[in-house]
């Protein structure tokens, strides 16, 4: 791969030449690289789970895109050389991280940190036998990462579940035994 510099030629010219070499533009600079071809090898099992992500990321993209105030945020949070589109699927690919949960009292506190936004927090209470006692959405914080559950009765050695929502609807989830 090459950065051209200064060649006027260069500036007029953007594709393939001879199947060989590829020239086209990316963040305002000229780069010529030699013509990739399809690989040869079959595809593994993780890049066949990528490429479908990718595909569902995609699509999440094109649809979200058609609402003006959902393209609006992204947008804002697009750099140099990318667009809302872009960023609607970098925030479909990944999923909101459950960094922590610690009881306060009979307060739940959740830390969840996503790279956009986080849409819902949701936390249930299950018994030994697995039977649900309680669940309920949390309620974000001041700091904009904590989220906030109030619990009716946390007993020992029930279980919480935490489960974390995006804005595209990646869920993560996150369990502590209460001891």
């Amino acid at each position: 791969m090459a950065i051209i510099q200064d060649a006027a030629l260069f500036h007029l010219v953007r594709g393939t030449l001879g199947g060989e070499v590829t020239i086209y533009e990316r963040n305002g600079q000229i780069i010529m690289a030699k013509k990739r071809g399809p690989s040869k090898q079959k595809p593994t099992q993780k890049q066949l789970e990528a490429r479908y992500k990718m595909r569902v990321a995609a699509a999440y993209a094109k649809v979200i895109i058609q609402d003006p105030e959902l393209k609006a945020y992204y947008k804002s949070l697009a750099g140099p050389g990318q667009n809302a589109y872009n960023m609607a699927v970098k925030d479909a690919y990944h999923s909101p991280e459950i960094q922590n949960i610690r009881l306060e009292a009979e307060e739940v506190v959740v830390t969840v940190k996503d790279e956009f936004r986080v849409a819902e927090v949701q936390v249930r209470v299950v018994d030994t036998e697995g039977v649900l006692l309680e669940r309920g959405r949390a309620i974000l914080g001041r700091n904009g990462i904590d989220w906030y559950y109030k619990a009716a009765a946390l007993p020992r050695g029930a279980r919480l579940i935490v489960v974390a929502v995006d804005l595209p609807g990646n869920e993560s989830t996150k369990e502590l035994l209460i001891t």
